[in-house]
């Protein structure tokens, strides 16, 4: 009966269950981009060279290079709390 009932409801649930395998997989893509430690490095280096180009001011600098730092001490944080 189990394998009736998947048949019959499978143009209904077949649609959702796509939906929601796509969905996990853009969330599991973001969680790896947002705690992706090369990425922070790579962005507190940009933000270096535009504040020694001139193109951003100090303030814009610290402001930007503090909110950096803390993603990374989170990353580093989360990535000690997996591994334990």
């Amino acid at each position: 009966m189990g394998f009736l009932m998947k048949l019959l409801t499978l143009p209904i649930t077949g649609p959702i269950r796509g939906v929601v395998w796509i969905a996990e997989k853009v969330a599991e893509q973001a969680e790896r981009e947002l705690y992706d430690e090369e990425a922070v490095r790579g962005q507190l280096m940009e933000l270096e060279l535009r504040y020694d180009l001139g193109e951003i001011s100090e303030q814009e600098y610290l402001a930007a290079e503090e909110a950096l730092l803390e993603r990374l001490r989170v990353i580093r944080e989360r990535q000690r709390s997996v591994q334990t």
